[in-house]
């Protein structure tokens, strides 16, 4: 069965990942026990918390207690900003399926999808770690 709003996996895995970091402070989460809460390959998180890590939203400590832990507060940190991290900036009023160029002469979802995306959007920048 397919859904029509899909978030990639990388962005699920950083989205949960970082809740569970969150709810866990200020115990620091390495990837083998995120990866066994999340059901997921620790090579693929590993990825996903370097490109967290490259960006600011977490830091690494090495060691027996070492793990990943917030480089900032979970009130300063929202979706949106993870997702636009692991799937790149969204751009909002453009044609939400990609096309240059349209057939006709308007929109045939009568500019809905732009409507939805927004309120995506906007439901995204208001959502934060420190919701959860």
């Amino acid at each position: 069965m397919s859904n029509l709003i899909n978030i990639s996996e990388a962005a699920s895995l950083a989205l949960h990942g970082l809740v569970l970091i969150a709810k866990n402070q200020p115990l620091r989460m390495n990837v083998k026990v995120l990866a066994e809460e999340l059901n997921a390959s620790q090579t693929h998180l590993a990825k996903v918390f370097q490109n967290l890590s490259k960006a600011g939203l977490v830091r690494s400590l090495r060691g027996p207690s070492g793990g990943f832990e917030l480089n900032k507060s979970a009130e300063d940190i929202t979706f949106l900003e993870i997702y636009e991290i692991i799937d790149s900036k969204i751009m909002l009023g453009e044609c939400p399926l990609g096309k240059n160029h349209c057939v006709f002469q308007s929109c045939i979802f009568d500019n809905e999808l732009n409507r939805i995306s927004t309120d995506i959007y906007d439901t995204f920048k208001k959502m934060k770690l420190s919701d959860f």
